[in-house]
């Protein structure tokens, strides 16, 4: 993480330093769709999304790492244990894990609500048993935990314009529509973990079933069948990104060129499994990077655009605030944090 950012966040611990470090190598690693657009936050805001991504990678990688030798078992309590870390963290705030140390932080910078990592924690406890969805309805329990509130989590980060309770639900549709578009891009290699996100009234109103996919993925055969299932399912979310597109304007100027970034190259992963003739099960539809770098470089002219208009129009004058200051107690933030839109 650059010294920059960290001072600017009015992070000055070197051991809290450290920790957002961490978080940050994680979300460049890993990350590298949610990092680019990260890089289009002013410059206070990135420490806190690199801290809730590195916690939430952290957790992933629990229950999906392909090339972890652990068992379920040991999954399972790799997880408790987790959760046990961020409960202390949060509650006395005394955690050592460098990860958990800037989560907690960030929790308490921006008020975001335990809540949402209780459920998120939830969800991914399910995955280590739960290996298919009967309906959309269904799924949409599990996507609460895994997604929508990865979207909750980040609006206190981001900021809003209005009020908060608005643009939330376009937030957690936001989430909801980023990971349906991951589970159409993985789903060979979610098959390979014993899992499979397209639900099973889906797959029926085609003529198919699991053991057809499976068949698929192993054989590296194609079915017209199950072309169309990822077409419909590739729909419905188009359907939820539309639901989510409301939501950019209801954040504050100086984030909605991160989420608008973020929203496009995203959805443009939709664009380049149809071009690839929706054959996911066999290899991974990519944006190309020109086509990356055509959308970087627009959201980075906006970004600069509206950082120009706030500095003319000075400090007070920036945007909408919904509350006040969120102030630290602790000596390491001693700044006010301002709830800026996106």
């Amino acid at each position: 993480m650059t010294v920059r950012e960290l001072d600017a966040a009015g992070i000055h611990d070197p051991a809290l330093r450290a920790a957002y470090a961490r978080c940050r190598t994680l979300n460049a690693r890993h990350g590298k769709t949610y990092f680019l657009a990260t890089r289009l936050l002013p410059v206070d805001r990135r420490p806190a999304v690199h801290a809730l991504y590195g916690f939430a990678r952290w957790a992933d990688d629990i229950v999906d790492d392909l090339d972890s030798t652990a068992t379920a078992g040991e999954r399972a309590r790799a997880l408790l244990a987790l959760e046990a870390q961020l409960a202390e963290g949060l509650r006395r705030d005394r955690a050592t894990e460098p990860v958990i140390r800037a989560l907690s932080d960030t929790v308490r910078r921006y008020g975001i609500d335990h809540r949402h990592f209780n459920d998120f924690l939830a969800s991914m406890r399910s995955d280590l048993t739960v290996g298919g969805y009967a309906s959309y309805e269904e799924l949409g329990r599990y996507m609460h935990g895994s997604a929508a509130v990865i979207g909750l989590q980040m609006l206190p980060v981001l900021g809003t314009a209005g009020p908060r309770e608005e643009a939330a639900p376009h937030a957690a549709a936001l989430g909801v529509a980023f990971q349906l578009t991951n589970f159409l891009r993985d789903v060979g290699e979610d098959l390979d973990r014993g899992r499979l996100y397209l639900p099973t009234e889906l797959l029926a109103a085609y003529g198919v079933d699991r053991e057809r996919f499976e068949w698929s993925r192993r054989t590296g055969a194609r079915d017209g069948r199950i072309t169309d299932v990822l077409r419909a399912a590739a729909s419905h979310n188009r359907a939820v990104y539309r639901d989510a597109l409301p939501g950019i304007a209801m954040l504050a100027p100086v984030s909605r060129p991160c989420i608008r970034t973020a929203f496009v190259l995203y959805s443009g992963i939709l664009d380049a499994i149809e071009a690839d003739g929706y054959a996911v099960l066999h290899r991974r539809a990519v944006v190309p990077r020109r086509r990356r770098a055509v959308v970087a470089l627009d959201g980075l002219v906006r970004a600069v655009a509206v950082r120009g208009v706030r500095r003319r129009r000075g400090a007070a004058g920036a945007g909408a605030y919904v509350s006040g200051p969120v102030r630290r107690r602790t000596a390491d933030a001693a700044v006010p944090v301002r709830e800026e839109a996106v």
